[in-house]
């Protein structure tokens, strides 16, 4: 089963369980996969390959990232909270990220790989490194473990 398929069904779950949270966080995942299909030319009917609705799900939990920074930045607890409970019900959609100990390893052997000395050369670095874990990682980590390496 696909996991677009998957989140459908998990609609009816929703519904029947009556978790309104949930219901909304999956009906805004159903709501940006039609626009996906839409947007590559796709009837609304069709179905998102899983490498594409795992991407729409992260641009969903980045979004609530960027939200719940914003609320705490405004002493807006109580929306930050919203987002939070949201975040946690889009992250059981997402394979489990990298830490930045198994980040390491790979970065130092790309380091090595690419025969990059000093620091001007980080972005190379990084983009290796992120392009070789394909989605496995956040940016972010790969970004501090490969800055760390300098």
């Amino acid at each position: 089963m696909t996991l677009h398929n998957e989140i459908k069904n998990s609609l009816k779950e929703a519904m029947k369980a009556k978790d309104a949270v949930r219901l909304q966080v999956i009906r805004s995942l159903l709501t940006a996969f039609m626009n996906e299909l839409v947007a590559t030319g796709k009837t609304p009917q069709d179905t998102l390959s899983d490498e594409d609705a795992l991407a729409v799900i992260k641009r969903s939990a980045k979004q609530r990232k960027e939200s719940i920074a914003q609320y705490e930045a405004a002493n807006r607890d109580d929306l930050a909270e919203q987002e939070k409970a949201e975040l946690v019900i889009l992250e059981e959609y997402l394979p489990t990220m990298m830490s930045q100990d198994e980040i390491r390893p790979i970065a130092e052997a790309k380091k090595a790989e690419l025969s990059i000395e000093d620091k001007s050369k980080v972005g190379i670095l990084i983009g290796a490194v992120m392009k070789e874990l394909a989605g496995k990682a956040d940016g972010k980590d790969v970004k501090e473990v490969a800055e760390s390496l300098f």
